[in-house]
């Protein structure tokens, strides 16, 4: 079983990674016939931002829907030839399980169409000042998927255990649900902020999502490893076309989604505790935002140049691809040591 679920996530992996390119030619052509161009907007809270990326204006935007619609794709057509084609071998690429993959598969969709909502606002200069779906509003976004989330692992799986790593299983009873709420809802925020700069939140999500596949595989979690793996090789295809110059950006459809996503494969797997260090970057970026918003709030100055804090980075005058680069190899260094104190948790 072990030996024919590698070959079933590598196989599907790299099958994710071989339609995603051949789809992108046709992704690319809609998004550029329709003007699904984003629009950099000169001035208003980000000034710095705004001049540092007018050369941006009008590429393509909405490329996340390469990521979660392949997703969608594989998991509903191996379903459908698991259930109608009766081929053991081929039953057995099937990944689509109540217990492991239903969830997540459920809220990436969910907040894939939200943030997808967000991304034609954001083009067509809809919302506040132009710039779509307003902060506070995203945020309750995410708490009401967090909460359905929260939920269903709450009375439907009958979770309530939080695992500390070398410390053991906590049962925590109803507090499982604000934690959990916690936990999608911050890591959510952190993705969507780490997307701000070509193939930042792209290659940084498929280093954590490498992680936690691997991790699900050696729980056993087969379903869910595979899962992750058909993310990393969509990603992949992303990637190629994304880093810069990008030929189409992630945007909200894309960061949101697989920013939830990422959170329930954590719970799913009992590691939220160690998403601070798989996903070090976004925590980064997430602290950057909130501390520049505090600092403004209270003390009336910036802590950064610009936040998140690529962009501050960007205005010390850092090239874009420095600043990508170095956050991959701090993202896979990072990943390589959550996974390392993963494997060891199991065996000390």
């Amino acid at each position: 079983m072990e030996n024919f679920a590698i070959i079933k996530i590598f196989v599907l992996t790299a099958l994710a990674f071989i339609t995603a390119i051949l789809s992108t030619p046709i992704l690319t052509h809609f998004l550029y016939k329709y003007k699904f161009g984003k629009k950099i907007r000169e001035g208003g809270d980000t000034p710095i931002m705004s001049a540092l990326h007018a050369h941006k204006s009008g590429t393509p935007s909405s490329g996340g829907i390469l990521v979660w619609g392949i997703v969608l794709i594989f998991s509903v057509i191996f379903w459908l030839l698991a259930t109608y084609i009766k081929v053991d071998w081929l039953s057995q690429f099937n990944f689509l399980s109540r217990s492991q993959t239903l969830l997540p598969l459920g809220a990436m969709i969910a907040a894939a169409l939200v943030g997808l909502f967000d991304d034609i606002f954001n083009v067509k200069g809809w919302g506040k000042n132009g710039n779509g779906i307003k902060f506070k509003h995203k945020i309750i976004i995410f708490f009401v998927i967090a909460l359905v989330g929260a939920y269903w692992f709450y009375y439907k799986l009958d979770w309530d255990v939080i695992h500390v790593p070398f410390g053991g299983n906590y049962e925590i009873g109803w507090w499982y649900i604000p934690v959990f709420i916690a936990v999608i809802v911050g890591t959510a925020f952190a993705v969507n902020q780490t997307d701000g700069l070509d193939g930042l939140a792209g290659g940084t999500m498929l280093s954590a999502y490498a992680v936690v596949g691997a991790i699900s595989f050696s729980q056993g979690r087969y379903d869910l490893a595979t899962f992750c793996g058909v993310i990393v090789g969509a990603l992949m295809a992303f990637l190629w076309f994304n880093i810069p110059p990008a030929r189409f950006f992630m945007g909200d459809t894309g960061s949101m989604s697989l920013g939830i996503t990422l959170g329930i494969v954590a719970m799913l797997t009992n590691t939220a505790l160690l998403l601070p260090v798989i996903g070090i970057i976004f925590v980064l970026e997430a602290f950057s935002t909130i501390i520049q918003i505090l600092s403004k709030k209270f003390f009336k100055r910036k802590v950064f140049l610009s936040a998140p804090i690529h962009h501050h980075f960007e205005a010390i005058g850092w090239s874009e691809a420095k600043i990508v680069m170095r956050a991959w190899v701090i993202a896979c260094v990072a990943g390589v040591l959550g996974l390392v104190i993963a494997l060891l948790d199991k065996i000390v």
